[in-house]
């Protein structure tokens, strides 16, 4: 693999910053609610009209067809000049994960609808995996699907479901088969919102806000040109679209991260310990953070190893698992050492990011340790996928 910027790399990101500098919103994002949904929704639109929409998308699908590595150095430039944050946004499950899973598995006629309707920030959407008694174990799920002629009887419930409120659509996970048992049986929808005989309920979490909700599902019916894939055969479907998330949808994180730890390494210079002296020149201190830097330094290594395997054979790979854990951990420990600079005030949060940004990321790390598969899982992929290991019983 090599690792340097070609010219045509190096003119790419040239052109990025360019168009960033003049373009960022000034305004921030609000918190929550619609101000927000509407917020990505604009960002969204002005990237697409101003053609950086889908930079590693397929020009066929209206994305600019570029390399994951030009991918990476767009998000580089995106966290330099602080533009809105790709996995806080409403837009992401469209961009990261139904967007590629129609262009990997939809059929023509799901692509020519869905696809310029994502990039364009017109369609946001949700997804619906997790349940109550099948969150990390997905394939527990029950929520149930009845074929009549040309329709799926939808009945059941989801959890956790991120900016359902705010979604046109849902990536929908149901078991089909009701003799099926485990990963048979099940399908994937691309499932209107709008669609009569669902219910939203909001879930107010440790954040101060109502990001996640419960969706009801009672005879909701769904026409049969919204499988995506095969029915009964979803969970092939689903493994693809946890791929896109693990892998490409991690890469803003893992950029967000590094730069974090620079944020961290001023404030231990600016702030004083009990002796009046700056943090940082604490021994410790400056050890636990040069040991996390480095870390960062050996994602980002892993991230665009990853990126060349996914280049090459279009697909993310099971490593994108390993990079989560990484991250995660790293993440972890980077809000553990902050804590210890900040001491008491590492605990004044009203609920308001900007207020307290540090805060707000140690409540954050618990769901992230979750987000997209639990730490344990991602453990069982790597230890069956990449090491091949004997499963565990």
């Amino acid at each position: 693999m090599d690792l340097r910027y070609s010219d045509e790399d190096r003119a790419f990101r040239a052109r990025a910053r360019e168009w960033l500098a003049a373009n960022v919103p000034k305004e921030p994002r609000p918190a929550t609610g619609h101000a927000a949904s509407q917020f990505d929704r604009d960002w969204q639109k002005k990237l697409f009209e101003g053609g950086w929409a889908g930079v590693a998308w397929p020009k066929e699908y209206g994305g600019l067809g570029l390399s994951g590595l030009q991918q990476v150095i767009w998000y580089e430039e995106l966290s330099r000049v602080h533009a809105p944050a790709q996995h806080v946004s409403t837009t992401y499950v469209a961009q990261m994960h139904a967007g590629p899973t129609l262009i990997a598995r939809g059929t023509e006629e799901q692509k020519a609808f869905h696809l310029r309707r994502i990039l364009s920030g017109e369609s946001l959407w949700c997804q619906g995996f997790s349940e109550p008694g099948a969150g990390s174990d997905l394939a527990a799920l029950r929520t149930s699907g009845r074929v009549e002629g040309d329709e799926i009887v939808v009945n059941g419930a989801k959890m956790w479901t991120t900016d359902a409120m705010h979604a046109d659509f849902m990536e929908l996970l149901i078991r089909t088969d009701p003799d099926s048992k485990r990963h048979k049986g099940l399908t994937w929808l691309a499932f209107d919102m709008t669609t009569p005989g669902i219910e939203i309920k909001p879930i107010r979490t440790m954040l101060m806000d109502e990001h996640v909700n419960t969706v009801f599902f009672d005879e909701v019916r769904v026409p049969i040109s919204a499988v995506v894939g095969e029915i009964n055969q979803g969970w092939s479907t689903a493994m693809a679209t946890l791929s896109f998330e693990r892998g490409l949808g991690f890469i803003a994180d893992q950029l967000e991260l590094f730069e974090k730890v620079g944020r961290a390494i001023e404030l231990a210079k600016e702030t004083k310990g009990p002796d009046g002296r700056p943090v940082l020149e604490d021994v410790e201190v400056a050890r636990k953070l040069a040991a996390i830097k480095a870390e960062t330094l050996a994602i980002r290594a892993m991230t665009l190893a990853d990126i060349t395997e996914t280049d090459r054979t279009g697909m993310p790979g099971p490593k994108g698992s390993m990079m989560k854990l990484k991250v995660t951990a790293t993440h972890k420990a980077l809000i553990k050492l902050v804590s210890d600079i900040l001491g008491w005030q590492f605990f004044e949060f009203d609920g308001d990011r900007d207020n307290n940004p540090w805060t707000h990321d140690f409540l954050w790390s618990w769901v992230f340790s979750i987000a997209g598969g639990s730490n344990e899982i991602q453990r069982e992929i790597t230890a069956d996928r990449v090491l091949e290991l004997p499963r565990s019983r």
